[in-house]
Order: C-alpha cells, then structure tokens, then sequence
C-alpha cells in the first residue's frame, strides 16, 4: 500500500510528530510505502493565488477552481502544487496529521487542501462523493488537542467531535471521494504525564494496526439521488 501522511506541526520534539514518526516506522515495517509532506519543513506556502498559475485561461478574473482544472491539464501550474498532487494521486491511503486548531486544522494544512485538492482531478462537475476523484482511496484524520474527552459529545461543553469535524469528514475528504476511515484523537496532550501520553501512543499503534480493516464512515451516494439532487423515492 502507498501511503501519503500530510503533516502539519510547527514543533519537531511534539507528540503529534512523534505520532507521525510512530506511524511512519510501523507502516514501512509491515511492507507499505510511506512518503510524508511535512509542511512546516518544506516551509509550504499556504496562500491560494494567481500566481499558483503561470498561464491563466482568463487573465482579466481569477476563478481560482477554474485555473487550477485549465493549470493542472497545461502544466502551467506551480511546481508545489503538481508535486503533492502527484503524491496524492500515487497514494492509497492519506492520513492527516495535526494539531486541532479552533475546532479545525491549522492554517498550514487548509492552504495545503485548498490548493492541493484541485478542480479536475479531485473533484469537478458531478464529481463528488462516490463519484469524487479520489474514489478507491481512502483518508482519515490523526490529530491532538488540548480538551479533555469529556468534553466532547452531546451536551458536553464542545458538542460532539464528528459534528465539529464535518467540514473536513464530509465536505473535504467525502466530498472529493475518499472512503473516509474512523479518527484518531490524543487528548489533552500538552498537560498529561509521560506515561499517560504512552498509553495513548499504545493506542494509537492499534489504531494504525487495524486501518487497513477499518469499516469507513458513512456519507452520501450519488445514486441515492435523482438527477436534481434531491434523495430518490
């Protein structure tokens, strides 16, 4: 299997990359190929704009969804851009790996979905959900956070995670066609005692042992709907 782990931590000596490393060392170990965008090393721009394209399809107006289907297909694109998408494309399994940021990502990694997950290979027309690009991949979620697990679920302080995460779940990974595999979550990392951020290591080792099998969240089907969207009868 053909791994891609996006990483997304400003801080080498953190839990969540040592997570990643974690992740890579086990997966090379049992025979998966892992290639790993570490965005904050490669000092990855995150700013999606006119000059990702170095021919425009119309130089008067940016519709930057356009340039990106009319750059990728000139090879007019930037060069970042079409090396992660050639990774994404390569790839049989993404893992996102970061620190949860006000209930999302950090901006590092939304700049890298923004201008990564492209109009025309990823999504486009029709092309979503089962239907999305990257259908026959699958993606999932590994991140930190500072909040105790109490804290979330329904009538908690924070609500329920998955809700929190919907944007990325479903309208981000689902969206463009990834099967989309159960989270990992390590909580409240920055507080806990060495051996209490073992045992959540330990977990996640399970985690990674068992995404291969892993039953993938439920979203949306094309053909449950008729033509104009709206659910079958």
């Amino acid at each position: 299997m053909n791994i891609l782990i996006v990483h997304a931590h400003p801080e080498p000596q953190s839990f969540t990359t040592a997570m990643m490393k974690t992740a890579v060392a086990d997966f090379t170990a049992a025979g998966h190929d892992v290639v790993v965008s570490d965005l904050y090393a490669m000092s990855w721009n995150p700013v999606a704009s006119a000059a990702d394209f170095a021919g425009r399809k119309n130089e008067d107006y940016l519709v930057y969804a356009i340039e990106q289907r009319h750059g990728y297909e000139g090879g007019t694109i930037a060069a970042d851009i079409a090396a992660e998408v050639e990774k994404l494309k390569k790839a049989d399994l993404v893992i996102f790996s970061f620190p949860l940021y006000w209930f999302s990502v950090p901006a590092i990694l939304k700049g890298w979905i923004d201008r990564v997950l492209i109009s025309g290979v990823c999504y486009g027309g029709l092309r979503f959900y089962d239907n999305g690009g990257m259908k026959g991949k699958k993606a999932a979620l590994s991140f930190t956070l500072g909040g105790r697990e109490h804290m979330f679920g329904p009538g908690a302080i924070h609500g329920e995670i998955d809700v929190m995460l919907r944007p990325l779940l479903r309208g981000t990974l689902a969206y463009v066609g990834f099967e989309v595999l159960p989270f990992f979550a390590g909580y409240h990392i920055p507080y806990l005692k060495p051996e209490a951020r073992d045992a959540i290591m330990a977990d996640y080792r399970g985690w990674l042992a068992g995404i291969e099998s892993a039953t993938p969240l439920s979203f949306p089907k094309m053909s449950e709907f008729d033509e104009k969207l709206y659910p079958k009868k």
